[in-house]
């Protein structure tokens, strides 16, 4: 199996310094898969090639981790030759420090595009390349490989030549590739547990949650398991700040982060230790709460059962110490319902839940937290549908952020909600923006923080 990497960046070599692999030696490495190899079969101020070929182990390359009627696949197979999951594998081995954008000796041309041809010159190809590639910034070619290039009446096979073409960061292209190998090949040669979903997240930064095929490349990514595949489609959906809206201009953190931060220091401010996260979903936040040793009781409570389990896994809760296990419960509830369960409590949060409620059904959310709950503090954080005009694609179309909101209020029926709810349940409330400030719409998420 191989992957060139070639660039003609001015000096070319420096490609060298980015990779961490000296353009002047050949070095092997033992890998999952076998052995790996790094060499640059070209290496000059114009132009410089470096090359990762894996020597594929017989073993890691057989398919019996798939069940199969047909015995002699295991042995008799494309798996040693043909680009997968075994050539990714060994990419993030060992090209690892260039796969997170690190480069002690060059760091300014690691942070920024280069010119990059990547050529993998077998790959099992499910699919069009290119509906892959090309929404990254590639140019693709795809050269289907005949079946037997002496009996051109046999047609193509199932593999293609590829060839990528462009100007990007050499992490983004290296992340690229290690997520749409196994993707094109739709298999893996080991089994896919719950950590591959954090792998692919990794990997997928900054590209994947905006991705036209996201749906399939995680599907591919995770062996076609839904239950990690829905988990994995949810998380991107927040890192794009609830369901690929784009931002107006770049920030340096999500809209999505600054939310819970903003929570968390609500909740630090008020002197909270025993914390409820209402309608906690995948559990994001649950995952700030536990890294901050002041909450030292959290419980994350939905109504789905789904969102749930996700949850569990993303805070890894059969591998904590029990310490640590102690510190969280997951609860399954709605909240339309009084629920004794969560009675007691210091604090309590409903970050970007009240929109998923309809209406009618919002005073009785509202008489089970606020009344009969009745923590000291309740956070409360949702969209403000004044600021879907800096979102193009979004308020032309007459569009709320999420397929699933029943509502968005603007700022004056956000705050008369909080008023009037503040009134019923003896709490004081004040409001804050979270998000950057807008002369003339004010901020994209709104937050109330009720205090008994």
């Amino acid at each position: 199996m191989l992957l060139t990497i070639t660039t003609t960046h001015r000096p070319a070599t420096d490609l060298g310094y980015l990779l961490v692999k000296h353009p002047d030696r050949l070095q092997s490495f033992e890998v999952s898969g076998g052995t790996a190899h790094v060499f640059y079969p070209e290496a000059t101020a114009d132009r410089c090639t470096a090359a990762l070929l894996l020597e594929a182990d017989p073993g890691a390359a057989r398919t019996s981790k798939q069940p199969d009627t047909f015995t002699l696949r295991q042995h008799v197979n494309d798996r040693p030759y043909a680009a997968s999951s075994l050539l990714a594998a060994a990419l993030g081995r060992v090209l690892r420090t260039a796969l997170r954008g690190d480069s002690r000796d060059r760091p300014a041309l690691a942070a920024g595009p280069i010119p990059l041809e990547l050529r993998i010159p077998a790959l099992r190809c499910k699919g069009d390349a290119a509906a892959f590639f090309g929404p990254l910034g590639w140019t693709v070619e795809a050269t289907p490989i005949p079946l037997d290039a002496a009996h051109p009446e046999w047609g193509a096979s199932r593999y293609v030549d590829l060839t990528l073409r462009g100007t990007l960061r050499l992490a983004d292209a290296l992340n690229h590739v290690y997520v749409l190998l196994p993707v094109l090949d739709d298999a893996k040669h080991y089994w896919v547990s719950s950590d591959e979903v954090e792998k692919l997240l990794r990997a997928g930064t900054g590209w994947l949650a905006e991705h036209p095929e996201k749906a399939v490349i995680a599907r591919r990514y995770l062996a076609h398991r839904t239950s990690l595949t829905n988990e994995a489609l949810s998380r991107l959906s927040e890192a794009v700040d609830t369901d690929s809206v784009i931002e107006p201009a770049p920030r340096p953190e999500s809209l999505a982060a600054l939310r819970r931060t903003a929570v968390v220091r609500q909740l630090a401010e008020a002197g909270a230790g025993r914390v409820l996260d209402l309608g906690c979903g995948p559990g994001a936040l649950l995952a700030e709460l536990m890294r901050d040793r002041r909450f030292t009781e959290i419980v994350g409570a939905d109504v789905s059962t789904v969102a749930l389990d996700m949850a569990a896994r993303r805070l890894r809760l059969d591998r904590l110490p029990e310490r640590q296990q102690a510190r969280i419960r997951l609860l399954q509830t709605a909240l339309t319902y009084r629920d004794d369960r969560l009675r007691g409590f210091d604090a309590a949060v409903l970050m970007e839940v009240i929109e998923h409620v309809d209406p009618p059904r919002l005073p009785a959310v509202a008489a089970s937290v606020f009344g009969h709950a009745a923590p000291a503090t309740v956070v409360v954080t949702t969209p403000n549908v004044e600021y879907n005009v800096r979102y193009p694609g979004l308020h032309e179309h007459g569009r709320l952020r999420h397929h699933d909101h029943r509502f968005e209020w603007d700022r004056a029926q956000f705050g008369a909600w909080c008023d009037e709810v503040a009134a019923r349940y003896g709490y004081t409330v004040t409001r804050h923006g979270i998000g950057e400030e807008d002369p003339e719409v004010g901020t994209s998420t709104q937050m109330a923080v009720f205090k008994k």
